[in-house]
């Protein structure tokens, strides 16, 4: 397949052809308005070259205006800096905010139907490092649809994501004002807590197998800025798959679950392991919303409701 002429190569042409269309009023008219669609068509098919969090160099439309976000978490970034009218496909389990489910899902976070996904005509896909895999990604890359990753690692991961995306859908200004808005929301609730007792927490992310949040995760960090010791803050992976017994050893003063899943204070106590711990054993739970879970803005309503649940 021949390559498609460059903006320059068009203009040079549209010059040319120009010698030959001046001998009169109507030519000159038709000429004009061929010259605006011609000059039209290439500005929208403008690309520039930015980089993503895997140090990929992707080339992405100037302004992109038919994006999928292969996870919730992106999703929410979008929405949050002004583009939520411009996707055009999002995941299975998207829930926030309300008005994202209307949108077409392009199925699971881990499998996607590519099928899906070009039939939706995006011009811009946007990915996750640490949820969508290389392979995905590749898959996506050879039906000729440019693919940005973000990989938000901690707290100032979140930060730098949301500057990324923001820098990939030509929303930079409000990406640097929105990451100004969340800092400072961070700081609100470092001040609100600071010489309080900390409680010590384990968060149950799951519970067959258990799972949490352990060294560099950004919940671990959250639940220190909210004013809490979480007891698997030293584990050395993010999202450690732990025995009970390593629970039990540590002893936390609470248990942190989330609000409206399965796992409760009340199935735990049905179970006789668990009520070895004394958390469990004397009801003594904080509850917070799902919003813990997700790496964007959504972080921050969760940091300021367990800062409220730490610290009536």
């Amino acid at each position: 397949m021949l390559p498609e002429p460059s903006r320059a190569a068009k203009i040079t042409q549209m010059m040319q052809i120009t010698k030959i269309m001046m001998n009169s009023n109507t030519a000159r008219t038709i000429w004009r308005l061929f010259l605006a669609a011609l000059l039209l068509s290439a500005w929208a098919h403008a690309s520039r070259v930015v980089r993503d969090e895997l140090d990929r160099d992707v080339t992405v439309p100037d302004h992109p205006h038919r994006l999928i976000c292969l996870a919730p978490s992106l999703t929410d970034t979008v929405y949050r800096l002004g583009r939520g009218s411009d996707i055009a496909g999002i995941t299975d389990y998207t829930k926030y905010p309300a008005e994202a489910a209307q949108k077409p899902s392009v199925g699971g976070i881990i499998n996607p139907s590519l099928e899906k996904i070009v039939s939706l005509q995006a011009d811009l896909v946007l990915a996750i490092g640490d949820l969508n895999s290389l392979d995905l990604i590749h898959s996506i890359e050879r039906l000729g649809l440019p693919v940005f990753v973000v990989y938000p690692r901690g707290l100032e991961g979140i930060y730098r994501s949301i500057e990324s995306v923001g820098a990939a859908i030509d929303q930079q200004a409000s990406a640097k004002e929105l990451v100004g808005v969340l800092r400072g929301r961070e700081q609100a609730v470092r001040r609100r807590v600071a010489g309080k007792q900390f409680p010590t927490v384990f968060y149950l992310l799951w519970n067959d197998p258990i799972m949490t949040a352990g060294h560099g995760a950004f919940i671990t960090e959250l639940i220190e800025i909210a004013g809490g010791r979480s007891v698997s803050s030293d584990l050395p992976s993010e999202w450690p798959r732990i025995s009970l017994e390593v629970v039990i050893a540590r002893q936390p003063q609470y248990l942190l679950l989330i609000k409206g899943a399965q796992t409760t204070l009340e199935t735990l106590q049905q179970q006789a392991n668990w009520k070895k711990l004394d958390a469990v054993r004397h009801g003594r739970v904080f509850y917070v919303d799902d919003r813990i879970n997700f790496s964007s803005p959504l972080a921050f309503d969760a940091l300021e409701e367990m800062a409220r649940e730490f610290h009536p």
